[in-house]
């Protein structure tokens, strides 16, 4: 009986260490998102993703990010996540370790070691969604986030640099916040100066997608001079690290004259027919004397070969003479010599 009792005992014992040790190979795995110690709403489709504030300060705060827990895991389970349009960081800013803007990467691997649950925080600088493929027990889930402009940090002024007299310019401003996302809603104030007169006008940036974050503003130019924009706007402090806030930006538009520039540009073209014409007068000036000077040229030529020619035929003549008057001599005394010396007779010159 006792042997029995021991027997159970132990059978009992292994039966109570092997339940405390090994976890429940059917533990459900649960992934809890929430912002700022509350749930975030959306974050299961890319058209309700979770809505974060940019970090505007350099800090990513609770605020500012989705924590993602995943919770009843095995023991030695790696959970890893990639982000896309997002930052990973494994922990949100402190005093001792702050965590700036310019923190996290687009992956991370979390091995739960000898506990059950990963935890990490994900945010964002851009307004466009963003998402985060977490892979944890062979299971793959994507969460999407979107960031909300932050604050107005700069602004531009987009204007033409000339107009004509009298015609409408639109000029367009635009804000941005700091990561240099398109900030609507906006003011943005303009002050129009036209000759010696300035007019200032409140302008609110547009929430429709196609032009978030602008608004144009119609201005008729006089009729000389020139129109000075001066865009305006109460803007973010500087924060260190983040890129500096501009909150004035100007532009000029000088008027044109069309009928005075109409007006040059015919006196120009004028100009250049007149050169044109002198130039072509000169050319045909310069090639009447060419062909005057060839053809005296010519003249000059057929002179000289002229008297060439009849130099050499007055020297044959003269050669020709010479040599009859030798021929004739020669025939004389041959014909003296040969009357006194029958037996020895010499032949003429034919």
């Amino acid at each position: 009986m006792k042997k029995t009792n021991k027997l159970a005992l132990a059978i009992a014992a292994v039966l109570a260490t092997a339940t405390v040790v090994a976890p429940s190979a059917n533990a459900a795995v649960s992934t809890a998102l929430t912002v700022n110690g509350s749930a975030a709403t959306g974050g299961t489709s890319a058209t309700a993703p979770v809505a974060l504030p940019v970090p505007a300060d350099n800090s990513v705060d609770a605020a500012d990010a989705l924590k993602i827990a995943v919770s009843g895991l095995e023991t030695g389970t790696v959970v890893s996540a990639v982000a896309t349009n997002a930052t990973i960081v494994p922990a949100l800013a402190t005093s001792l370790a702050p965590v700036t803007a310019s923190a996290g990467s687009a992956s991370l691997s979390i091995n739960t070691g000898t506990g059950t649950t990963a935890e990490f925080y994900v945010y964002t600088k851009t307004t466009s969604v963003g998402s985060v493929a977490v892979t944890a027990a062979g299971n793959t889930t994507v969460y999407y986030v979107q960031g909300t402009a932050g604050a107005l940090n700069s602004i531009t002024l987009t204007a033409a640099s000339t107009g004509a007299a009298g015609t409408v310019q639109t000029i367009k401003v635009a804000g941005y916040d700091v990561f240099g996302n398109a900030k609507s809603g906006a003011t943005i104030n303009t002050l129009v100066s036209n000759n010696g007169v300035a007019t200032s006008t409140a302008l609110t940036t547009d929430t429709a997608v196609a032009t978030i974050g602008t608004k144009t503003q119609d201005i008729t130019l006089p009729a000389s001079g020139a129109v000075t924009v001066v865009a305006y706007a109460t803007v973010a402090s500087a924060v260190t690290g983040l890129t500096a806030p501009i909150g004035s930006v100007t532009a000029t538009i000088a008027v044109r004259d069309l009928a005075a520039e109409l007006a040059a540009e015919k006196a120009a073209h004028a100009a250049d027919i007149a050169a044109a014409a002198n130039a072509s007068a000169k050319a045909s000036a310069d090639l009447a004397k060419a062909l005057a000077d060839a053809a005296s040229a010519k003249v000059a030529s057929d002179k000289l070969l002229a008297d060439a020619i009849a130099a050499n035929a007055s020297a044959k003549a003269q050669s020709d003479a010479a040599i009859a008057s030798i021929k004739s001599a020669f025939n004389a005394l041959v014909a003296k010599w040969n009357a006194k010396n029958p037996k020895a007779k010499i032949a003429t010159l034919k």
